[in-house]
């Protein structure tokens, strides 16, 4: 296994570098395909979310690999190089495969214990199998990353060590109010209508709000997330509604709305501070226009600091953000953004099933590096099998030239003998290389054994391609 991942993340580079190398999918896309094209690498994957940019590929050289992924990755994001390396991480085979294994468990996100990064893991795996640049190695490992993450969720309590980012950002908000007493009567408006918004609006909607108005460029998405909160079933509100609306409706939202979640694709602003100060400013009063009467009662009646002067709360999950910093200068405004939560999220304490959730990783680790090395010795052992086969066949036909006059059950009973033989003994070796080639340092068995019994190299790497192939085909099916 020759697994490398070059990557940045919020952990080790400031939001504003996360923000200019984010990647649109047609970026990661062009990415993957220069990724293959580079001498170093045979397979690629990228995972790349709100808060972390990642480049996987099966390299032959290391150093070489490092210097061309990072180069790549430079040249995609629009961020020079010399400026990005600082802010650039590198693990290598089996501290890669650990690294992902925590991505997938949620231990290395904003908010620890997040569940969202599994849907972006099973993104960035569909992306890499579309465009045939995750091959055998990078299909095991993001399809064995997803199952250690549903593990992790399944066996621990690592969800009570943190919750969604979108939770956490509205909770941010309500500022040490309970969720369902801040949101309770209020408007919500939802920019967006991918994964994240939708999880947004559906956790606004079970937290009590009157309404929830979603704005997408395609409207034909933002009215089927809105006839979904509104289905039986869907857990919302007692007298909730909710509509879609075209993007130029969203000043007139803004001007009605109490609370406003932005996630979008988009590669720029879609609030400036100037669009939020026109909305609050044609509110007729304090209160706002088009508010619910529940909605004004409860602010009436809550006398702490976090609904003091605040008119409109903002939460962008969207990276590169969506709606401009500068509304944190707006006193009747807040704004919760990613790099804030980023803040907020380094003291949240931990909870102890991180510890359990560390040592199934570490388990998993090992499991993943014993099978990878198993099955590196895999087209040895079927190259040895198929030559002493054909050994067997030839020795077979030279006997039924010597002995013409042997009937069909006695010519049945010498082949099946000849081949008892030469399997029993094939059977100790090739069962115990298996067992020491999935060991620490157990590569080399392979070679031994393609020494000893002078196996065509050619032999051995055909039945490699023919492997590689029938497992990225089986994989691609496997559902994740």
């Amino acid at each position: 296994m020759s697994l490398l991942v070059v990557g940045l993340s919020h952990r080790s580079a400031p939001v504003s570098v996360l923000e200019r190398a984010a990647l649109a999918r047609e970026a990661q896309a062009k990415l993957l395909q220069d990724t293959l094209a580079a001498e170093p690498a045979t397979e690629a994957a990228v995972l790349a979310t709100c808060n972390r940019i990642e480049l996987y590929a099966d390299v032959d050289k290391f150093h070489a690999g490092v210097a061309e992924l990072s180069t790549l990755l430079a040249q995609h994001s629009g961020v020079g190089l010399e400026e990005l390396t600082p802010y650039l991480y590198v693990h290598y085979e089996d501290r890669a495969v650990h690294h992902l294994f925590s991505v997938a468990c949620g231990l290395d996100s904003m908010v620890v214990g997040e569940g969202q990064i599994l849907g972006q893991i099973k993104d960035a795996l569909a992306l890499g199998q579309e465009l045939h640049t995750a091959g055998r190695l990078l299909n095991d490992l993001f399809q064995q990353a997803l199952r250690v993450g549903k593990r992790a969720h399944s066996e621990t309590g690592i969800d009570r060590a943190g919750q969604s980012l979108v939770t956490f950002g509205l909770e941010r908000l309500a500022d040490g109010v309970p969720l369902g007493d801040w949101a309770g009567g209020k408007r919500a408006l939802v920019i967006g209508a991918g994964s994240m918004s939708s999880l947004a609006a559906a956790t606004l909607a079970r937290a009590g709000v009157a309404h929830v108005a979603v704005a997408n460029r395609t409207l034909a998405r933002a009215e089927r997330l809105a006839e979904i909160l509104t289905e039986p079933g869907a857990r919302s509100a007692a007298g909730f509604t909710a509509s879609a609306v075209e993007m130029a409706a969203v000043p007139q939202e803004l001007a009605l709305a109490d609370v406003v979640v932005s996630c979008t694709g988009a590669m720029g602003v879609v609030l400036t501070a100037e669009a939020i100060r026109a909305a609050l400013a044609s509110r007729p009063d304090a209160a706002g226009a088009g508010r619910t009467d529940a909605a004004c009662a409860l602010d009436a009646a809550c006398g702490d600091a976090a609904r003091t002067g605040v008119r409109l709360a903002l939460l962008d999950l969207a990276m590169p953000r969506d709606i401009d910093a500068a509304v944190h200068r707006l006193e009747d405004a807040r704004l919760v953004d990613i790099e804030s939560l980023a803040e907020a999220s380094a003291d949240a304490p931990m909870a102890a099933d991180v510890d359990r959730v560390r040592a199934i990783v570490s388990d998993e680790v090992a499991a993943f590096g014993a099978a990878q090395r198993a099955a590196h010795i895999t087209p040895t052992v079927v190259a040895l099998r198929t030559m002493a086969a054909d050994v067997v066949a030839s020795e077979i036909a030279r006997l039924d030239g010597r002995l013409p006059d042997l009937d069909d059950k006695q010519r049945a009973e010498i082949t099946q003998t000849v081949r008892r033989v030469v399997d029993k003994l094939l059977h100790a070796p090739t069962v115990r290389v298996k067992e020491l080639a999935s060991t620490p340092g157990g590569a080399g068995y392979a070679d031994a054994l393609r020494e000893l019994f002078d196996l065509d190299p050619q032999a051995v790497a055909a039945v490699s391609r023919a492997d590689s192939q029938a497992g990225t085909h089986n994989t691609a099916r496997e559902p994740a």
